[in-house]
């Protein structure tokens, strides 16, 4: 498998520069940042929430790789409680993507998309591509065009 075919067109049709990257098989952020090389913050990893009194909204978290989301103060930025969706609940989410390989664009799924303020330190970055072997990097600053997320801090 490689970069989604529903992500390739989607960067493609941006007109922005990207690099595809396979890498041996990784299940987490740090474990393909270590077998990519590259540093943990680095690599985004996107968390999938459910908000609202009764999680009925699903959203999509993107943070760096070596930090956590911290639900309260989520909840905090949003105005909205917030927890982690299990995986039952968004699977047949992204039927495009390995379970957990999904990349950062809520764009493709019709879901709102959140970044963590402190992914803005590092020029590029590096995201999952739909498996656990291929990944993407680009400017993080045409991430956030194309992908125009809420920015705030919640890592």
């Amino acid at each position: 498998m490689s970069v989604s075919s529903r992500l390739k067109s989607f960067l493609d049709s941006k007109q922005i520069h990207y690099e595809s990257l396979s890498h041996s098989t990784s299940y987490t952020a740090q474990g393909v940042a270590a077998v990519m090389q590259i540093s943990g913050k680095e690599m985004a990893k996107t968390v999938v929430l459910r908000a609202g009194e009764q999680g009925e909204e699903t959203i999509l978290a993107v943070l760096p790789g070596p930090r956590h989301v911290k639900l309260d103060k989520f909840s905090a930025a949003i105005g909205k409680p917030v927890r982690l969706a299990t995986e039952l609940e968004f699977s047949s989410l992204f039927p495009d993507c390995e379970l957990g390989a999904m990349p950062p664009f809520g764009s493709l799924y019709d879901l709102p998309v959140y970044v963590d303020e402190s992914l803005a330190k590092d020029e590029q970055i590096v995201f999952n591509a739909g498996t656990h072997r291929d990944a993407v990097r680009m400017r993080y600053d045409d991430f956030l065009r194309i992908a125009q997320p809420v920015v705030c801090s919640f890592a």
